[in-house]
């Protein structure tokens, strides 16, 4: 079977993405032998985040006046979230993180072919776990448990490799028009925002099957 190219602009501080993820992987396993090569994205949802992150009470009071309103605003992610069978601990999350090195280590695991584990592990450490993803420590944990060298990762993230090339990808996919994410672009043609349920998931699949099979792949 031909392969479809499938890029995923996301971050792993976002719950939709979390959620879309979770959808996307129920149709691919139901799928079985399905078209997609998959690569993920920066997008960060709070690009003008300082680098050490903030306090979550601070950042909710000044994205949502307080606490009372953040509870409104994540009230749908809660019923989505219970919905595709999982939890998100918002409760214990201490800080919101800069996930600019959290995208530098989904960039580095894209090259050992390693990516979506460590996306699938950045989602846990923060939505579950409630760990700060934007500490250096706690990413080369993630990294070594997908099977990365941990002391490569943290001497990585120590530098400025890769942070002028994530800004600029981040900074180009707003200049095409991304606002929010996830966004799922298909064969570089097709984009697909939010986060779908498996059934579309499902007949995207199916579309791109015929349509390969009408192409003799």
């Amino acid at each position: 079977m031909s392969v479809v190219k499938l890029d995923i602009l996301s971050d792993p501080i976002c719950p939709w993405c979390y959620i879309g993820k979770t959808h996307l992987d129920k149709a691919l396993a139901e799928a079985g032998d399905h078209p997609f090569v998959i690569e993920w994205h920066p997008f960060q949802l709070n690009p003008d985040m300082p680098r050490e992150g903030m306090d979550r009470r601070a950042y909710l009071e000044g994205k949502f006046g307080g606490k009372d309103g953040a509870v409104r605003a994540y009230a749908p992610v809660v019923e989505h979230a219970e919905k595709a069978g999982l939890s998100i601990n918002f409760e214990a999350m201490q800080r919101t993180p800069n996930t600019l090195d959290a995208h530098r280590l989904i960039h580095w695991a894209g090259i050992e072919g390693k990516q979506n584990d460590v996306v699938d592990a950045l989602f846990q450490a923060y939505f579950v776990d409630a760990k700060d993803i934007g500490d250096k420590d706690i990413l080369a944990d993630i990294a070594a448990g997908a099977g990365m060298d941990r002391d490569v990762t943290l001497r990585l993230l120590a530098g400025d490799t890769e942070i002028d090339d994530i800004k600029n990808r981040d900074a180009h996919s707003r200049e095409m028009g991304v606002s929010s994410v996830p966004t799922f672009i298909i064969a570089n043609q097709h984009a697909v925002p939010g986060a779908q349920q498996p059934d579309l998931w499902a007949q995207v699949i199916a579309d791109i099957r015929s349509q390969l099979a009408d192409n003799g792949n």
